[in-house]
């Protein structure tokens, strides 16, 4: 899985992987997250996103299953 570093406050990096729809957030402060079943357009539009940490607020948490990874 690729990972890219975003300019964010709160999150550090977000992966993806296309064949998996796993999405991947590591947060600044601490914790790895993988969100399953997330679309790739999801995951275009996070990293794309003016503010990435309230798209992902409002778009992915909530919205799909995750389990924290460390």
């Amino acid at each position: 899985m690729d990972r890219t570093a975003v300019r964010s406050r709160e999150i550090a990096l977000i992966g993806y992987d296309e064949n998996t729809r796993v999405l991947e957030v590591t947060f600044r402060r601490g914790g790895v997250y993988r969100f399953k079943n997330v679309p790739a357009d999801m995951h275009h539009k996070l990293i794309h996103a003016e503010s990435i940490g309230t798209f992902f607020s409002g778009e992915i948490k909530g919205r799909y299953d995750y389990e924290k990874i460390s």
